[in-house]
């Protein structure tokens, strides 16, 4: 519970509604990502509601699908 209580304190906590997560997968679909990749696309959509200037991931590859917004953002840590 600290743990939660510490990240909590930190970071933004995105929730999509119905219509912003079909929204995302319907975009995500157009662009050519499927599979496991999705989960990604909806982690994306979250950092782009949030105004993240930077979304840090090991799997670059995934992200660079979702949109060009989402591509300009990604670095790897």
């Amino acid at each position: 519970m600290l743990f939660l209580a510490d990240i909590r304190e930190r970071l933004v906590i995105v929730a999509l509604d119905d219509e912003e997560y079909f929204r995302a997968i319907a975009a995500a679909a157009g662009n050519g990502v499927m599979g496991g990749a999705i989960y990604d696309a909806l982690l994306a959509h979250c950092a782009l509601l949030a105004k993240a200037e930077t979304i840090y991931t090991w799997n670059v590859r995934h992200y660079d699908q979702v949109s060009d917004a989402v591509a300009e953002r990604v670095r790897t840590p």
